[in-house]
């Protein structure tokens, strides 16, 4: 696909449920898998931190040190569960994540010690490791070329439902007993292992393969010493990396600096149910906008620059509410432009080949980035005086600096995204695509 040529047209219309139905059972799981994941995991992680407080009574570095081996777990492994995805096939890299998962969220229900509260915390981390590569590499292969597009607009609504719900049904929990919500977040979990472990088939092609030989998880003669050195060596794919890594970090605003400006709980709360809302609401007319109107290369453009104007409103308005919630829509929107379109340029970028490896890479590119951003975000808002507790620089004019610097991130990251395109740099190679669309001819997936 060159950077001028619109992306292929595919069934766009109709709810979410409609479109749901358009795709083979293979696919439909994958839908039905990461909102499980994600209703499992919201509803227990946003109330680890005051249990371990108030519950345990441990020490604030303890509860920090225990939440940071999560993320350091998760972001440190997911280019070995990739690697691990497309030698060993993606069923089992996806079976076996959840499967840890259920074991971490059910040692999180009766860990009493540090030490065994650290081993839960790194398995349910390593889970995520283990799962989120080979989730998207299998749903981008069993999609196909046509359909990938759509198939990750479902996918992020899907997800989007998780982030909404799972905090819900975990506050009720909670109520009762956190050990509670420990152990049905488990028991989710286990059942989406049963599930997948009888109901996900194993991909017997590797329809992403631009030989078009291996089967899934299994290396050509002599490609196995050189999976990591392709993968790291794609120097498009770095540049596409950290380009995209800005609109993680403007992401995470909305667990960052909208909530400091927002001051209560409850404001906070409606940050969240209004960035959810407007994904799931608007995530497929969106995404249908854009490929009847954009190329691929100018969705993702568009969607960084969204991203960095989205915090010209606070920068204008200060933080009364209704500029911190129109925020997080705009952020939202960008989002619902970027996302599908983002993850079908990690497979193009790939060439076809070692996808859930590239996917692993693009993770902890972007997980380094989060951790950066945040730092540097958390030393301007300090340098400013900047937060809910303090009003100086408010007064002083200060309380701009921070939103003008997040809008320059995010139109420096468009920039970049730009000249990618303007260069030929994120199309896709025409063997590549031909020898796709022979897979698909093979294994023909429905087109609703």
């Amino acid at each position: 696909m060159s950077a001028t040529t619109r992306p292929a047209q595919g069934g766009t219309k109709g709810g979410i449920w409609k479109q749901t139905r358009t795709f083979d059972p293979a696919v439909r799981l994958l839908f039905l898998n990461q909102l499980t994941i994600n209703l499992g995991f919201y509803m227990l992680m946003p109330y680890l931190a005051a249990h371990l407080a108030d519950g345990l009574g441990m020490a604030a570095w303890a509860v920090g040190l225990v939440l940071g081996a999560r993320n350091l777990s998760q972001q440190g492994m997911f280019l070995v569960g990739g690697a691990l995805a497309d030698r060993l096939g993606f069923k089992p890299l996806i079976v076996a994540g959840c499967a840890l998962r259920t074991v971490g969220f059910g040692a999180l229900a009766f860990a009493q010690s540090l030490p065994a509260l650290l081993a839960a915390s790194l398995a349910t981390g390593l889970a995520g490791a283990l799962f989120n590569p080979a989730v998207r590499a299998y749903l981008a292969a069993e999609a196909g070329e046509e359909r990938r597009v759509q198939a990750f607009a479902l996918f992020n609504a899907y997800y989007q439902a998780g982030i909404l719900l799972g905090p819900l049904v975990g506050v009720a929990l909670t109520g009762v007993s956190f050990r509670l919500t420990c152990v049905v977040a488990a028991l989710l979990f286990a059942a989406l292992t049963a599930v997948q472990l009888r109901h996900l088939p194993v991909r017997r092609k590797a329809a992403e393969d631009p030989e078009g030989e291996a089967p899934d998880g299994e290396a050509l003669p002599g490609e196995a010493r050189g999976q990591f050195r392709t993968v790291l060596g794609n120097r498009t794919f770095w540049l596409f990396s950290l380009a995209m890594t800005g609109s993680y970090v403007l992401s995470f605003q909305v667990y960052l600096a909208l909530p400091l400006a927002a001051d209560g709980t409850a404001a906070t709360t409606a940050l969240f149910v209004v960035s959810a809302l407007v994904a799931l609401a608007g995530q497929l007319r969106i995404t249908a906008w854009c490929r009847a109107r954009l190329s691929r290369e100018r969705c993702l453009v568009l969607g960084l620059g969204l991203m960095g104007a989205a915090f010209l409103v606070p920068a204008a308005l200060g933080r009364p509410l209704a500029a911190l919630l129109l925020c997080a829509a705009v952020l939202a929107v960008a989002n619902a432009v970027l996302y599908p379109y983002e993850m079908d340029t990690v497979v193009a970028l790939s060439r076809g080949r070692w996808v859930a490896t590239h996917y692993g890479l693009y993770n902890t590119v972007c997980g380094i980035g989060i951790t950066l951003g945040n730092l540097g975000t958390g030393v301007l808002l300090d340098a400013t005086g900047w937060s809910a507790g303090q009003s100086t620089g408010w007064s002083t004019g200060r309380a701009a600096v921070p939103w003008l610097v997040l809008c320059a991130v995010g139109l420096g990251c468009a920039a970049a995204m730009a000249a990618l395109a303007r260069g030929g740099r994120l199309a896709e190679r025409p063997a590549v695509t031909a020898v796709r669309q022979s897979a698909e001819e093979e294994s023909p997936t429905p087109t609703g």
